[in-house]
C-alpha cells in the first residue's frame, strides 16, 4: 500500500510539473502547430530516467520505494507519451503529415539520446 501511495504522489507531482513545463515551452516557442512542449518534457524525462536508472543499477542509490516514486510516479506523470500519440494523430488528421513525422522522429531520436545522455552524465558525475 505504501508503494502505491508513493507512486500516486509522484504521479501528481510529475503531472503538475509536466503541465507547467510544457506550457512554458510551448508559449516560449510561439508555435500553435508543432508540440514543442510535449517534446521538451519527453526529452527531459528521458534524460532524468537515464540518470536515475544508472544510479540505481550501478550505485544502488535508490531503494525500491524511491525508484517507484521517481520512475513510475514522477517520471510517469511527467513524460507524455499519450499526449505525443494524440498530438501526432491530430497533425495527421489536420493534413500535416510532415509535421506528424517530424514529431515522431524528434521524439524518438531526442528521447533515446536523452536516456543515453542521462546515463552518461550520471556515470561522469558519480564515478
Amino acid at each position: 500500500m505504501t508503494r502505491l501511495l508513493l507512486i500516486g504522489a509522484g504521479g501528481f507531482l510529475g503531472s503538475v510539473a509536466r503541465y507547467l513545463a510544457s506550457g512554458v515551452v510551448q508559449t516560449t516557442m510561439r508555435s500553435e502547430t508543432f508540440p514543442y512542449g510535449t517534446l521538451a518534457v519527453n526529452v527531459v524525462g528521458c534524460f532524468v530516467i537515464g540518470a536515475v536508472s544508472h544510479l540505481s543499477e550501478s550505485r544502488g542509490a535508490f531503494t525500491a520505494d524511491t525508484r517507484a516514486f521517481l520512475v513510475v510516479g514522477v517520471l510517469g506523470g511527467f513524460t507524455t507519451f499519450s499526449a505525443f500519440g494524440n498530438e501526432t494523430v491530430n497533425l495527421l488528421r489536420d493534413s500535416e503529415p510532415w509535421l506528424a513525422w517530424a514529431n515522431v522522429a524528434a521524439n524518438v531520436a531526442f528521447c533515446l539520446a536523452s536516456v543515453w545522455g542521462g546515463r552518461a552524465a550520471a556515470f561522469l558525475v558519480w564515478r
